[in-house]
C-alpha cells in the first residue's frame, strides 16, 4: 500500500492523523480507513461517531444495570461493547468486557464491581479522545 500523496484533497491522512488514533488500534483504523480509501464516503468518521453514540448509550444502561443489580443488564452491555469495542480498536475496552461477560455469565464474580469501573473508566477516556478528534455531527 503506498502512502497518499499530499496534493491529493480526497487521499486518507496517514494513520497517525486518523481520528482516535491515540486511543484505537491502528491496525483496526487502517481496516476501517482500507474499506474507503479516499475518504469520500466518510467512513471512518461515521463509523466512530456510531461507535461513541452506542457507547454513550450502553454506559447509561450500564449505569442503570449496576443501580438495579442486575447482572444480566450488565453482562448484556459487557457483551455488546466486546465485539463493537474491538470492531473499532478499542482493545483495552474489548478485554474488559470480555472478562467481565464471562464472569457474569459463569461466576465467580469476585472483583466485579473495580471491572465495572474500570470498564466506565476506560470507556470514558476513549469517548473523550474521540468527541475532540471527530467532527460534530449534524
Amino acid at each position: 500500500m503506498t502512502s497518499p500523496d499530499a496534493s491529493d484533497p480526497t487521499a486518507c491522512p496517514p494513520i497517525a492523523k486518523l481520528p482516535g488514533a491515540s486511543v484505537l488500534d491502528a491496525a483496526a483504523l487502517a481496516y476501517l480507513r482500507d474499506l474507503d480509501p479516499s475518504g469520500q464516503a466518510g467512513l471512518l468518521p461515521r463509523v466512530l461517531q456510531t461507535y461513541v453514540s452506542s457507547l454513550e448509550r450502553q454506559l447509561d444502561v450500564l449505569g442503570s444495570a449496576r443501580l438495579n443489580d442486575d447482572a444480566q443488564g450488565q453482562r448484556l452491555v459487557a457483551h455488546t461493547l466486546k465485539s463493537s469495542s474491538a470492531s473499532v480498536g478499542a482493545l483495552e475496552l474489548s478485554a474488559l468486557c470480555a472478562d467481565i461477560e464471562h464472569k457474569l455469565r459463569d461466576g465467580p464474580v469476585d472483583g466485579i464491581e473495580s471491572q465495572l469501573d474500570a470498564l466506565a473508566g476506560e470507556a470514558r477516556r476513549i469517548l473523550a479522545a474521540l468527541r475532540e478528534a471527530l467532527p460534530l455531527s449534524p
